[in-house]
């Protein structure tokens, strides 16, 4: 999770410093500078894509699909770098990597080439009844002798 500030003088007299992140028990986030509290919003570097909206829109299915494939190939588990929110009643313990999943950088090019060809719909093979083809044929009249 990331905080960033919004841009305003107060946030802007900090650029280049150090700021203070409070972490409360009941979860509430405050970032501090200089004594004051900093007005920011939080940016998720894991999102994930809902059902429903590969769903509802009919010309984005396709893109969501795919995303929603390497999503599920992705490890979305929060790093070791964050804080270890043992105030919050959570133990603190090293995370082992998730088996037959990958951490968001090692996604590749091949990964998503993958992810399209799964999620392409299945072309049916069946061929279609030939229509019968018209003829014409010209009668050549055979004198009578």
């Amino acid at each position: 999770m990331l905080y960033l500030l919004t841009d305003t003088p107060q946030t802007r007299a900090v650029k280049g410093k150090y700021i203070e992140v409070y972490e409360y028990p009941d979860g509430r986030i405050e970032v501090r500078a200089n004594g004051a509290a900093l007005p920011y919003i939080t940016y998720d570097r894991l999102p994930e894509i809902d059902r429903g909206a590969v769903v509802e829109n009919k010309r984005l299915g396709h893109v969501l699909q795919v995303a929603q494939h390497l999503q599920e190939q992705r490890d979305s588990r929060r790093g070791l770098k964050a804080p270890a929110r043992t105030n919050q009643g959570k133990p603190s313990a090293h995370v082992k990597a998730a088996p037959n999943k990958k951490t968001p950088r090692k996604l590749n090019a091949d990964d998503l080439v993958l992810a399209i060809k799964l999620t392409q719909p299945k072309r049916s093979t069946v061929t279609p009844k030939s229509k019968p083809t018209n003829r014409t044929f010209q009668l050549s009249r055979q004198p009578d002798i």
